[in-house]
């Protein structure tokens, strides 16, 4: 997809802004998975449409990124009236109308809306925490033939190369309530205990990570079927900096 140029650093503020909304299934964030529509600013007010790769996708799902990227700009200094629309969504029109009353979740689905948004939202922070685990655990692994698989459940966050990966495991933890500290263990579940099974609790963690990493590519080719001569919204500094 060809990428549209912008020039207004506000524009740009607000779209890093929306770089912390994390589709809650692909554990990515909605700028870089291509779901940020347009941005425009005019003075304080902000308005910004997304997108998803089906009409289908699941409500709650939408519900939930399109309300926090309506909160991280409304949390802006200088944001004014902010509006948050989902195009092409076979339940956009109930999402923009909640959005624009700040009904919240149940008071946007009423009887439809069976799990709180923040049980859903947790449920798919500890996924993501687990495939950080994964992670990191199968890149030492990698990294050195002859460490036993059992062995990485002794392995600590400071024996942890200072990457990506290890950055990622940290910010799920403290996301978790996890510890952080250097002598933390790093094979540990959503409240911080470590498996009987070293080798199938790696195993399930590989699948979690599979799972996610999957959905992710597929919906990536599935946005672009459906938007193939649509441009991908990037700020300027983005180009300058891949181009330069």
């Amino acid at each position: 997809m060809t990428a549209v140029l912008t020039h207004s650093p506000r524009q740009r503020e607000a779209y890093d802004a929306l770089g912390v909304v994390i589709d809650p299934e692909l554990d990515e964030p909605i700028t870089d998975l291509g779901f940020v529509r347009s941005v425009a600013v005019s003075g304080s007010d902000v308005e910004v449409h997304l997108r998803l790769p089906t009409s289908f996708c699941a409500p709650n799902f939408a519900y939930l990124m399109a309300s926090d990227a309506k909160d991280v700009l409304v949390a802006l200094p200088w944001s004014g009236r902010v509006v948050v629309e989902l195009d092409d969504h076979h339940d956009s029109d109930i999402i923009n109308r909640g959005l624009a009353a700040d009904a919240g979740y149940r008071g946007t689905f009423r009887h439809e809306a069976e799990e709180d948004l923040d049980e859903l939202r947790l449920t798919f922070q500890r996924k993501a925490h687990t495939a950080a685990i994964e992670r990191c655990l199968t890149a030492l692994l990698r990294a050195d033939p002859e460490l036993d698989v059992a062995a990485v459940g002794s392995v600590r966050l400071g024996d942890l190369p200072a990457d990506e990966h290890a950055e990622a495991l940290r910010r799920r933890r403290t996301t978790l309530g996890l510890p952080d500290s250097a002598d933390a263990l790093v094979l540990v579940d959503h409240e911080g205990r470590a498996p009987d099974d070293v080798p199938m609790a790696l195993r399930r963690a590989r699948s979690t990570r599979i799972s996610i990493d999957g959905n992710a590519h597929f919906c990536r080719g599935l946005l672009g079927t459906r938007y193939p001569d649509e441009p991908t919204f990037v700020p300027l500094s983005d180009i300058k900096e891949h181009t330069s």
